[in-house]
């Protein structure tokens, strides 16, 4: 062992690394620490402008259903708004003497097995001064006979007229039967339709209150058990009725609905009837006496609502929403909404008019979005803003379960716990399915496809039918 002699320094006990020699930076060089370099200036020559816009693209996106959604929802809450409004939306308790002789138009179509109920119905209302025209067409023996067998029960009320155009649709079977029509009102009703035997006498009060052109009363479909998705076209008719049809009239611009709405005859021959060539016939004809500032009045009494049933199947249900969405965008490009008086009724029907083009687009941007969040990194603040449309939607579905329960009320209809549940859940299939009937619109329309798709009806809204046919006879057909 060696001994270090005193006074000198230790061996490390571990060998140190080698200092890297300096570089060589030559004249007028430093040395900068990285950690001082300006990291903005560094960014800015690197931005994904890809991903930039698609966040924009997804806050623009999430700002507009965040916008249709609370529309939506005002809408759907203005007949609430005030007790005085809500009074004000139902029929006078005390009507007036009748005061008006009205003509009521039916047209049906392979309508057999509801036609008859819905033009006896008709024939008892109470008022005394009543027209029924019953509108068949001409390569539709079956409905026919049935029409002339209720022409034969009511001889001093039904006519039959026979429509002969080709093709076939139902404003060309109204434009059909106008000539006939005798009385100052002209009302239109559905072949399933039932309809309480008071409700003229109250649309007579109507007119007669409002000095209106025209007076829309309620429709309600009934059948909310048959399916899922039928719980919530039921809800939609009934807001739709009970509320939004209030304010669009309150806003002098109207799409009317396609029955139980009566127009005085003079507006309607001024106006040559009802486009033939549309298939919203009646958000058409709206629009149009809504252009030339005539009176609107809307009604709604639980009472006197004419009772519907819901399409049938998932499919017809489609082709129905489909012929209404397609009917819309026409509405838009005739442009009759452009003689509105005011900038404000102006874009508020533009806006009505191109909700199937948001829809569609909604339908398409939803998964786009999705992805999005779920495969791109999004900054916290973007991904944060993506959900602002599920407050309104909460607050939409909440206003729907109370409106669910008010309905059952109103009808004396029980809704259990699992009809909530239902109504919960089918949410954001029933959305879904609004999309694809928005771009199924836009697709027949961009094609120049404008056929009739008609609505089966089953009688599922009323109660102990009698589904077998009865004798028929034979009574006069009028051409």
């Amino acid at each position: 062992m060696s001994i270090r002699p005193f006074g000198t320094a230790p061996d490390p006990l571990l060998t140190p690394v080698p200092e890297s020699p300096a570089p060589d930076l030559g004249p007028n060089r430093e040395v900068v620490d990285p950690g001082l370099v300006d990291t903005a200036q560094t960014a800015a020559g690197s931005i994904d402008w890809v991903s930039v816009a698609a966040w924009a693209g997804l806050v623009a996106l999430a700002v507009a259903l965040s916008a249709v959604a609370l529309s939506t929802l005002w809408w759907m809450l203005y007949a609430w708004r005030s007790r005085g409004t809500h009074r004000s939306t139902a029929f006078s308790e005390a009507p007036h003497e009748p005061r008006h002789t009205f003509t009521l138009l039916v047209p049906g179509r392979h309508e057999e097995a509801v036609m008859g109920q819905t033009l006896d119905a008709l024939a008892a209302q109470t008022h005394p001064n009543v027209q029924i025209i019953a509108i068949v067409g001409d390569d539709d023996p079956g409905t026919e006979a049935v029409c002339r067998a209720a022409a034969s029960r009511h001889p001093e009320r039904i006519e039959v007229v026979v429509d002969d155009s080709v093709p076939k649709n139902k404003p060309k079977a109204l434009n059909r039967a106008l000539p006939f029509a005798t009385g100052d009102v002209v009302g239109v009703f559905d072949a399933e339709d039932e309809v309480h035997p008071e409700l003229l006498r109250h649309i007579d009060s109507r007119f007669s209150e409002t000095g209106a052109v025209v007076v829309q009363g309620g429709v309600q479909l009934m059948n909310f058990r048959s399916s899922w998705w039928s719980l919530r076209n039921v809800l939609e008719y009934y807001f739709w009725f009970r509320s939004r049809l209030h304010f669009h009239a309150g806003a002098r611009f109207i799409p009317l609905g396609g029955n139980t709405v009566f127009v005085m005859r003079d507006a309607l021959v001024h106006n040559d009837g009802w486009d033939a060539e549309c298939l919203a016939e009646d958000c058409e004809l709206g629009v149009r006496l809504s252009s030339q500032g005539a009176r609107v009045a809307v009604a709604y009494s639980a009472e006197y609502v004419t009772r519907e049933e819901t399409p049938p199947t998932f499919t017809s249900l489609l082709k129905q929403r489909t012929r209404w969405n397609q009917g819309f965008l026409q509405v838009l490009r005739k442009g009759e909404w452009r003689k509105l008086p005011t900038v404000s009724q102006r874009l508020f029907a533009r806006y009505l008019l191109s909700m199937p083009f948001l829809q569609a687009a909604t339908g398409i941007l939803i998964p786009l979005s999705l992805a999005l969040i779920f495969f791109v990194k999004v900054p916290t603040a973007v991904a944060l803003i993506t959900f602002l449309p599920l407050i309104p939607t909460i607050i939409t579905v909440a206003v729907e379960v109370a409106g669910l329960g008010e309905f059952g009320r109103l009808y004396n209809e029980k809704v259990r716990l699992r009809d909530y549940v239902r109504l919960v859940l089918g949410t954001v299939p029933f959305q879904v399915f609004l999309a694809v009937a928005a771009m199924r619109a836009v697709i027949r329309e961009g094609r120049g496809d404008t056929s009739w798709e008609k609505t089966e009806h089953t009688n599922a809204h009323r109660a102990d039918v009698d589904t077998d046919a009865p004798a028929l006879e034979t009574a006069g057909v009028a051409r």
